[in-house]
């Protein structure tokens, strides 16, 4: 204990007088029973009692330790409860819906899908007609070109030919005329 005077601990004799020993019998712990032995066992156990709470909060501890777990468990169980209805009503009603609704939406899509497909190869098709058209057509445009160019090719040719031909003419005449020229002036100078 506390205060200003000594403590003797339990199990402890203190001596009358202060002083030492006596004659007197022991008891089974090897200490004489003596009033100041019982005072001290009593002090000992009001004071265990009164200022050592560790039983009592070891069993309110076990205690608060069983109904927490206990409150805990079931708080879980009403989770896990909750979580198998959920489920339940998942696998029961929601999936079931959601297939049916992925179905119908599948289908619609894959419709779709099919026209979107046809539609696109029509326009190939047609994107393909049109363009064989059209290179048919440069193919036969540029046959043409070919052609008239020959054609013109050849017609220059001719036209060549004939001023050539008017050319080689035209400058006979002219040395013809240029010769007589010539002997009608020899013809003068020779007067």
């Amino acid at each position: 204990m506390s205060g200003g005077g000594t403590e003797t601990p339990v199990g402890c004799e203190a001596a009358p007088g202060g002083g030492g020993g006596g004659g007197k019998k022991k008891d089974s712990l090897g200490f004489a029973p003596s009033p100041a032995h019982l005072i001290i066992r009593d002090l000992g156990e009001i004071h265990s009692r009164l200022l050592d709470h560790r039983p009592v909060i070891q069993g309110e501890t076990r205690y608060f330790v069983k109904e927490f777990e206990e409150k805990r468990g079931l708080r879980e169980m009403r989770v896990l409860e909750n979580l198998k209805n959920m489920i339940r009503e998942t696998n029961e009603h929601t999936l079931p819906t959601c297939r049916a609704t992925v179905q119908d939406s599948l289908n619609q899509v894959l419709q779709r899908l099919q026209a979107a497909t046809d539609t696109v190869c029509r326009l190939q098709q047609r994107e393909q007609e049109r363009k064989k058209i059209h290179s048919d057509l440069l193919i036969a445009r540029e046959k043409q070109h070919v052609t008239q160019w020959e054609d013109f090719m050849t017609e220059q040719r001719s036209k060549q030919a004939e001023v050539d031909e008017e050319h080689t003419k035209a400058v006979e005449k002219l040395r013809a005329q240029y010769a007589e020229m010539e002997r009608g002036l020899a013809r003068l100078s020779a007067f």
